[in-house]
């Protein structure tokens, strides 16, 4: 079964200074039947202007993955982390026992783009942490890239959870399929460009569920970027 979530059914508030898209409930957008799937609580997709970010705040008990889909994020933390995010680069947080940071845009002319999805941990009270890496043009492109695992296989992410988050960039017409074992669920975001899931249309911004699938057949109808997040 596939349920599709559109973009313009999204919790949508423009700040001026930031453009923001929810999936599911967060901050003063409350949907009581979009609260999360699975263990993904948060699916945020914001624009930030040049000059503008989250000053410090802090989280815990949350894995936090931020992709960066344009542009340059601008990351600090009380761990003592100082990093630029860019373009196809990838950042998990685990907020653990506490965690403070703040985001801001990194250009003083461009907007950045990008992607915030929190994940429950598999336990409380982890230690905090960070870890960052940068996935090419070539390893994303017409096939799905592995980004974040629960055991960081393939050079990706290590995440706290039975999660599996993937990646990929398609030309018009290249498609990429994945499959699901029993009991296995999935999470299909397009952050550009439109494709068809299996019979679904979707174009950007929408998102979609999948449960009691055995495959998923993800083809674009023209240039396209998709996140897959794979789920127990």
């Amino acid at each position: 079964m596939i349920q599709v979530r559109r973009s313009s059914e999204r919790g949508h508030f423009n700040h001026g200074w930031l453009d923001t898209y929810h999936t599911f409930s967060f901050a003063a957008f409350r949907d009581p039947r979009h609260m999360g799937f699975r263990k993904v609580r948060v699916i945020n997709e914001d624009r930030v202007q040049p000059g503008f970010g989250f000053d410090t705040h802090e989280h815990w008990d949350m894995e936090i993955l931020t992709v960066v889909l344009e542009g340059a994020l601008q990351h600090r933390d009380s761990l003592g982390n100082g990093s630029v995010i860019h373009a196809g680069e990838v950042q998990r947080m685990t907020a653990g026992t506490g965690i403070e940071h703040s985001e801001f845009n990194h250009s003083a002319e461009d907007l950045v783009h990008f992607l915030q999805i929190w994940v429950l941990p598999d336990r409380q009270s982890l230690q905090p942490g960070y870890e960052q890496l940068a996935f090419s043009t070539e390893e994303r492109q017409g096939t799905l890239c592995l980004v974040a695992s629960p055991d960081g296989s393939a050079g990706s992410l290590t995440i706290h959870q039975d999660v599996k988050m993937f990646t990929s960039l398609l030309a018009p017409e290249q498609e990429v399929v994945h499959s699901l074992p029993p009991g296995r669920h999935a999470w299909l975001q397009v952050t550009r460009g439109q494709v068809t899931l299996n019979d679904h249309l979707l174009a950007c911004g929408d998102g979609a569920s999948a449960s009691d699938e055995s495959s998923l057949r993800v083809t674009a109808t023209d240039s396209a970027e998709i996140l897959l997040l794979d789920l127990g």
